[in-house]
């Protein structure tokens, strides 16, 4: 790797990226602790979730491209600040209309994370990126499955209102350290305006075929895996399981192994492998829903279920990233706004819907609309390699005329 990016600097990327991105997901394990302390029925509590992603999915079009217009340093250190005020506010909300503006604006600054992979990939030497996006993205992964296990044994002793005030502190240590550490960088060489930036944020979609396709995988990804995240908590706390917050949370280091799908997808993307490791990678989520329809008759077979997912999708996320940013440093930030927006709207639609099938049908129905997603990614990359090796053939046969 580049100097400048030096495997402390690395890690301390990736620990500040896993903070960063679980105060996005604290709220999935106290759902039901959140429902009963503000008198919110079963049905609507999912849209705590969704006030978080839609929030996020706002800041990847509006402020994650700045990273490609000003200093990312400062970028990042604004948002690790404003972000401890907005978990203050989630901590301390009194009633349910004003949890979900603070939540939502928490989501709104947690695309932090998304600034750090950027930065990451810019500070890295070529051919590099992919292992750089990896590990780094290895952090966003624990990130996302200890909030799940923090946050439901800081619950247990204290009420789900701490867990917010205690980010809220580990965020502006956080922000001291990387004042201290993280290097500047490369200044940016864009000299648009931030309109101007907008606009050729959402020309990507219509210009970039690479952005479309892996941000469809995004969305359909992230729609499956927070499909899983949002529902498990509504069986396992009901009898006859009845499990506590913390018992729950434990389900979160299930999903550990995703850091060693993220590591290592990276390293195959670099390689040349990334469409190879997105089919097999599809195709065991879709089978990762098979094993997790047991829940009331094995939690080993629960437990089997999840670790098949989450590996399942940070292979893919890993590698729809790594593809994105080869070669393309200028622009990373860019990339990654718009891909994680598909990202963002996927997670979001999974939880609100997740929470409704529960409702109306049950584990089952939901283990069902999982599968279900998962399988219509499947299919989707089966198309595209298709249409690859007919796109393929057509150019052989020119060429031989």
């Amino acid at each position: 790797m580049n100097p400048t990016l030096t495997r402390g600097i690395t890690l301390l990327l990736a620990i500040t990226s896993a903070m960063a991105v679980a105060t996005v997901y604290f709220a999935q394990p106290l759902l039901e602790s959140i429902a009963a302390d503000l008198g919110v029925a079963q049905q609507q509590i999912g849209r705590a979730v969704g006030a978080t992603q839609a929030g996020y999915a706002l800041g990847l079009l509006l402020i994650v491209p700045l990273g490609d217009l000003i200093d990312r340093k400062r970028l990042l250190l604004g948002q690790l600040l404003c972000s401890a005020l907005a978990l203050v506010g989630v901590g301390m909300a009194p009633g349910w209309s004003m949890l979900l503006l603070a939540l939502a604006i928490t989501g709104l600054l947690a695309v932090m994370v998304q600034g750090m992979v950027a930065h990451a990939a810019s500070l890295a030497a070529p051919g590099q990126q992919g292992q750089a996006v990896g590990t780094v993205t290895s952090g966003v992964v624990l990130g996302i499955l200890l909030a799940r296990l923090a946050s439901g044994g800081l619950a247990d002793l204290a009420g789900w209102r701490s867990v917010y005030l205690v980010a809220a502190a580990l965020l502006v240590l956080l922000a001291l350290v990387l004042w201290r550490s993280l290097p500047t960088g490369q200044p940016p060489t864009l000299q648009a305006g931030y309109r101007a930036l907008i606009v050729a944020q959402f020309s990507l979609y219509r210009h970039d075929r690479l952005l479309r396709q892996r941000g469809l995988f995004g969305v359909l990804i992230f729609a499956a895996f927070s499909v899983l995240w949002s529902a498990m908590v509504m069986p396992l706390s009901a009898a006859p399981l009845a499990l506590s917050h913390t018992e729950i949370g434990l389900f979160g280091l299930a999903g550990v192994a995703g850091t060693l799908a993220a590591a290592r997808a990276g390293r195959l993307a670099d390689h040349g492998q990334g469409q190879r490791t997105t089919g097999w990678a599809l195709a065991l989520l879709t089978l990762s829903w098979l094993p997790t329809a047991f829940v009331g008759q094995s939690l080993m077979a629960f437990v089997l279920g999840v670790l098949m997912l989450d590996f399942a999708v940070q292979a893919v996320h890993v590698t729809s990233q790594s593809l994105l940013l080869a070669g393309r440093g200028a622009m990373a930030s860019r990339l990654i706004g718009a891909y994680m927006c598909c990202y963002s709207l996927g997670s979001g639609l999974g939880a609100v819907l997740a929470s409704w099938v529960y409702a109306h049908g049950g584990w089952a129905a939901v283990c069902g609309l999982g599968m279900g997603i998962s399988a219509l990614a499947l299919g989707y990359w089966l198309w595209l390699q298709r249409a690859r090796a007919a796109e393929a053939a057509l150019q052989c046969s020119g060429q031989n005329l």
